[in-house]
């Protein structure tokens, strides 16, 4: 007989709402201090997190965004990695209020890919340069272990010109220690679930019905992932359930559980808000609408509150908002996205009905490549420090004291040139051969420089992914 451990809400409402109540107008000189602090590349404590939150001058905010990008700086460099997003299949037996996917919506049309179907999709988005996807499936019985572990096979087996998917990132229902071996064995990446909000109350307003109505079980949702060797792990939440200084108090509990825990927070964080959905009427006004300046003020205190974790910028946000966000911590985007189950290889005129919610950013991949390069980022599609045994503690050991810059920085041109190299409009790649002078003029250790332009003129000669 298996005896279940009673879990534990490690979510302390009360203590969270006083620290947001006891940190409020704080003097810039806190602020000033606490931004310090994260710089030397402290993770955050709750309540310095709170005083962060809980800034209202003009002076304080500046002092949180200048922080967040210099800290950015520091330990990512300018580098922003792309991925897209494949969704699978939409079935769902949950009934999410917030979720275009939930049971109980009948506008929304159901479609499951085929083995067939997914090849056909990872085809087309491998013809467009990507290298990284994050695998998303609705909760549903068919969605299983084993059913994942195969897509996750399948998409890996996809070869196109010089093109493959290198990293294949989970966006799934929480699963078992048991099953999330089964997952981990088919070669994945991140692991990652969103608790959507951490507020327990709301949490059960929001989900009615369904096993994600289990709030204790979906917090320790990647617990059991870490259990199963699953070392990278992502959270998230859906800003608009719920206040956001609330949410993002959540975030860092969660991040400090999992540290206190495991020895290692999460991978990413996600902070998505809400966008309207088909036939789902609560996402046209969300309860708690996050506008674009605490938007703002919300990702710079999660990027100085984690120094270490990677920032996930979705394209739900429209393109303007994205540019700014992207200077204030932000390391991941996704870009040429389609989310309407199999609409990456075809026209489908019904995509939308087929879809969670509404983008903000349709851009074509190539395009967002360029802009990039033009506002100085170097775009990137590396997986090496994946690939090298780079994960968990192991990547918090390079990543803490500012090591990340010294590989990623050299990985993500590679990866550039590949892209302007196989895929790359004439534009582009004038834009992106720019770029990459520049950044390769600006790398101070020759032994980095001469071994980047050997390598970049094997690229040039026909190899594939080089990387350091």
């Amino acid at each position: 007989m298996v005896v279940k451990t009673e879990l534990k809400n490690f979510i302390d409402v009360e203590e969270i709402q006083n620290h947001l109540e006891n940190t409020k107008e704080p003097e810039p000189k806190k602020i000033e201090a606490i931004v310090q602090r994260s710089l030397d590349k402290n993770r955050l404590e709750p309540e310095e997190v709170a005083t962060l939150l809980n800034a209202s001058s003009y002076e304080a905010k500046e002092l949180i965004f200048e922080g967040a990008k210099e800290l950015k700086q520091r330990i990512y460099g300018n580098r922003i990695v792309l991925f897209a997003p494949l969704y699978i299949g939409n079935k769902c037996i949950n009934d999410c209020v917030y979720c275009g996917f939930r049971s109980s919506n009948r506008e929304v049309l159901r479609k499951t890919l085929s083995m067939n179907d997914l090849e056909t999709e990872a085809k087309a988005l491998v013809s467009r340069g990507h290298k990284r996807l994050i695998l998303v499936y609705g909760e549903h019985p068919l969605y299983n272990a084993d059913f994942i572990a195969a897509t996750v096979r399948k998409v890996y087996s996809v070869k196109e010109g010089n093109g493959e998917i290198r990293r294949v990132n989970i966006n799934a229902a929480p699963l078992e220690v048991d099953d999330y071996k089964k997952v981990k064995e088919a070669g994945i990446g991140t692991y990652q679930i969103f608790q959507e909000t951490y507020h327990p109350e709301t949490y059960k307003k929001m989900h009615p019905r369904g096993p994600k109505s289990d709030f204790l079980y979906r917090l320790y949702g990647l617990d059991r992932a870490m259990e199963a060797g699953i070392d990278d792990v992502g959270i998230g939440a859906l800003f608009g359930l719920y206040d956001w200084k609330f949410e993002v108090m959540g975030l860092l509990y969660h991040t400090i559980h999992l540290e206190e825990r495991f020895g290692v927070g999460p991978h990413t964080i996600s902070f998505p808000r809400i966008e309207p959905a088909i036939g789902t009427p609560i996402t046209e006004q969300p309860p708690y609408q996050v506008s674009d300046e605490d938007f703002k003020h919300l990702v710079a205190v999660i990027r100085l509150a984690v120094p270490y974790t990677g920032l996930i910028l979705t394209a739900r946000e429209p393109i303007e908002i994205r540019r700014e966000v992207l200077k204030l911590g932000v390391s991941q985007i996704d870009a040429g996205s389609n989310i309407g189950v199999g609409a990456y290889s075809t026209e489908d005129k019904e995509a939308y009905r087929k879809s969670q919610f509404s983008l903000g950013d349709t851009r074509p991949l190539d395009v967002v490549i360029r802009e990039l390069a033009e506002d100085g980022y170097v775009p990137s599609f590396c997986t090496a420090c994946y690939r090298l045994g780079r994960t968990g503690e192991h990547f918090m050991e390079f990543a803490i004291p500012g090591f990340v810059k010294r590989f990623c920085q050299p990985n993500a041109i590679l990866t550039f040139f590949e892209y302007l190299n196989d895929y790359a409009s004439s534009e582009t790649r004038e834009a992106g051969l720019e770029r990459i002078r520049e950044e390769i003029s600006s790398i101070d250790k020759p032994e980095i420089k001469e071994t980047l332009l050997k390598y970049c003129e094997r690229l040039e000669n026909g190899e594939r992914d080089l990387y350091f």
